[in-house]
């Protein structure tokens, strides 16, 4: 009997997979980012993660757009929640938008196109950053034109919401559970990435990663000793060597707020 994780993939269809929690103040401007797109083969796969405010009856109001896809499930993170997408999406491709960010209209279009040019399996883009007020703040996120699995072993280069990867190839990859959704989308970009030992960066900003107040600061001092740890057991690196990239990490962390 067929699972959801063996369902053929519809060529050319883009499987977007976008978690929420609680998303009510944000998640319709991200929907109506998707609905915008000028690329229209996509299913939105929207899962709540065990909303108690009133974040379903946003999600029901663009209902009427049959791609748009409602799962509910009790509450277990962000990484169940994405992998509870993912199993169920249909589409070659796979992207991932959180329910407070933003695509522009030609996000899907450019980097579908920009795969097909470079002949690859994971793109990703430039980003700019927001405030609550969706008004644009500081630098955007300039990427580099390609990285390999060594330099992810550094830093995670791939803005979580511009990558784009093709399933078709090497099949459905899942999100770390066990990580308790603290650095997950590292390691699934680190996974991916590793398949073929290359992912491409388009320079275009074609996405609005939003930052939430206090985010900047207090985040990133609790994540110092996440960092750590990921670098020592789940890429195994030695006590320097994992020293060496959180400081590589802090670094570009200040770059980017800054």
């Amino acid at each position: 009997m067929e699972t959801l994780g063996e369902k053929i993939m519809e060529k050319d269809l883009v499987s977007i997979v976008m978690p929420c929690y609680n998303g009510k103040r944000f998640i319709g401007e991200s929907i109506e980012s998707v609905i915008n797109q000028t690329y229209p083969k996509w299913e939105l796969l929207i899962v709540d993660d065990g909303s108690t405010d009133d974040s379903i009856n946003v999600i029901k109001h663009y209902q009427t757009d049959k791609r748009i896809k409602l799962i509910r499930q009790s509450n277990s993170g962000s990484a169940a929640a994405r992998n509870n997408g993912i199993r169920r999406s249909k589409g070659q491709y796979l992207a991932l938008l959180d329910s407070d960010d933003i695509w522009k209209p030609n996000f899907l279009e450019e980097q579908i196109r920009f795969m097909k040019e470079k002949s690859a399996i994971c793109v990703y883009s430039s980003y700019a950053m927001i405030n609550k007020n969706s008004k644009e703040i500081l630098k955007p996120v300039k990427v580099k034109d390609k990285i390999t699995s060594k330099d992810m072993e550094s830093l995670n280069y791939i803005g979580c919401l511009t990558g784009l990867y093709d399933q078709s190839k090497h099949g459905k990859i899942f999100f770390k559970e066990e990580l308790n959704s603290i650095l997950d989308d590292y390691a699934f970009w680190l996974d991916i990435v590793a398949l073929e030992n290359i992912a491409y960066g388009n320079s275009k900003v074609l996405a609005k990663y939003r930052i939430h107040e206090g985010s900047t600061t207090n985040n990133k001092k609790k994540l110092i000793k996440k960092h750590y740890v990921f670098y020592r057991t789940y890429l195994g690196q030695g006590r320097l060597h994992s020293l060496i990239n959180v400081v590589k990490w802090g670094i570009a962390g200040l770059a980017k707020f800054n």
